[in-house]
C-alpha cells in the first residue's frame, strides 16, 4: 500500500483527509513542516499533501527546502490551500509542486488526483531507475578500465565500495557528521566513489606500474591524477548537466589525497576544509593499498593496516572517522577476506 503524508496545522483538515484516503492508502497526518522533515528521515512517502498556510514554516518555504534535495524532489508534492490565489499557485508550481487542491476538499476529486500523480510518478521512477542502472554500469566499466592500467590488486573498486558502505553507515549510527550525512544518498555516494582515480587515465602506465622508487618528476606526474580527475568529471557535468552523482564524484577525485594536517595534495587543504568525501576516501583508499600487494610492495595484514591508520589519526586522517573505523575494523578485515576468496 502506498504512503501519503498529509501536512497541515489544522486538526480538522488532517482528520478529514485521513478519513477520505485511508481506505486506499497508508495515511500519515503531520501537524507541521518541521515534523514532516523529521519523519522524512525515517519514512519515504509516495506523495505529500502540503498545506500552504502554516505557522513557523509555511508550505512554500517547506517546498523550496524539500526540492533542494535531489532525491527527495522525486516525491510529488500537492499543495493544499483554503484561498484561491493565482500568484501563490504560480509560485508553488515554479518551486516544483505538481498540483493544487482547494480546501475544503472534495474526497473523490482528491483521490482521483492522487491516483493520477502516483501513476505518473511510477512511470517516471521506472524510467529513472533504468537510466541510473545504465549510468552505474558505464561508470563501473570506465573505472575498471582505469584500474586495469594501474596494476593494483584485483577487486580494488569492489572493496572500496564495501568499505565506504560500512563506514558511512557506522558514522550515521554514531552521529558523526550528522548534518552533512543527512543529505547523502548512500547508493549514489558509493557509485560516484568508483571514479575517484579516473584521472589516472592521463598518467603513463610506466609510472603507474614502476616497481622502483619514483623520481620527483614521476611523483609530480602521479599527483596530477587528482586535478585531472576533476577536469574529466567537470567535462561530464558540462555535457550532461550537474547532478548529485557527478558532484560527489568530483569531490572524491579531487580530495582523496588531502591530509587532515594540511600536508596532502593537490591543494594542501586542512581538517574540515577537506570535503567529507575526500576524508572518507583518504582512509579507505590507504587501508586498501596497505592490505593489497602492489608492484612496489607486498601486502601487510589487516591488523597492521589498522594500526597504521590509528597512528596517523590527526595527521593524515580525520580523528572522528578513525575512531569509527577502529570500532568496525573487523568488518573491513572481513571484506578483505571475502574478496580475496572471490578473486
Amino acid at each position: 500500500m502506498k504512503t501519503v503524508f498529509v501536512v497541515d496545522d489544522n486538526a480538522e483538515d488532517l482528520a478529514a483527509a485521513k478519513q477520505a484516503l485511508s481506505g486506499s492508502y497508508q495515511v500519515l497526518t503531520i501537524p507541521s513542516a518541521e515534523k514532516m522533515f523529521w519523519l522524512l528521515s525515517e519514512t519515504t512517502p509516495d506523495i505529500i499533501l502540503l498545506d500552504i498556510e502554516m505557522p513557523e514554516m509555511d508550505g512554500l518555504t517547506a517546498l523550496a527546502k524539500f526540492m533542494a534535495n535531489e532525491y527527495a524532489a522525486r516525491i510529488p508534492v500537492m499543495l493544499l490551500s483554503s484561498s484561491a490565489n493565482a500568484e501563490v499557485e504560480a509560485k508553488g508550481i515554479s518551486l516544483g509542486a505538481v498540483d493544487f487542491i482547494s480546501k475544503p476538499f472534495s474526497p473523490p476529486l482528491m483521490l482521483n488526483r492522487i491516483k493520477n500523480h502516483l501513476r505518473i510518478g511510477d512511470l517516471v521512477k521506472n524510467r529513472t531507475e533504468r537510466i541510473e542502472q545504465l549510468q552505474k554500469s558505464i561508470v563501473f566499466t570506465f573505472a575498471n578500465i582505469v584500474e586495469s592500467r594501474d596494476k593494483v590488486s584485483a577487486g580494488h573498486i569492489t572493496r572500496i565500495s564495501q568499505y565506504i558502505k560500512v563506514l558511512v553507515k557506522a558514522m550515521i549510527a554514531r552521529d558523526v557528521y550528522p548534518e552533512e550525512l543527512a543529505d547523502w544518498d548512500l547508493n549514489t555516494t558509493i557509485s560516484s566513489a568508483h571514479l575517484h582515480d579516473v584521472g589516472k587515465i592521463v598518467v603513463s602506465e610506466l609510472i603507474l606500474n614502476k616497481q622502483d622508487k619514483l623520481t620527483h618528476e614521476e611523483y609530480s606526474e602521479i599527483k596530477r591524477h587528482t586535478t585531472e580527475g576533476e577536469k574529466i568529471i567537470e567535462q561530464m557535468i558540462t555535457q550532461t548537466g550537474d547532478s548529485l552523482f557527478l558532484y560527489n564524484a568530483k569531490l572524491f577525485a579531487g580530495a582523496h589525497h588531502e591530509k587532515w594536517d594540511g600536508t596532502g595534495y593537490p591543494r594542501g587543504l586542512q581538517e574540515e576544509d577537506i570535503p567529507l568525501q575526500g576524508r572518507i576516501m583518504a582512509l579507505v583508499d590507504v587501508y586498501d593499498a596497505l592490505v593489497s600487494e602492489r608492484p612496489y610492495k607486498p601486502a601487510i595484514t589487516c591488523d597492521e593496516a589498522a594500526e597504521i591508520i590509528k597512528k596517523d589519526s590527526g595527521t593524515a586522517f580525520d580523528p572522528l572517522i578513525v575512531d569509527v573505523f577502529s570500532e568496525i575494523k573487523g568488518e573491513f578485515a572481513e571484506i578483505v577476506k571475502k574478496t580475496s576468496k572471490d578473486t
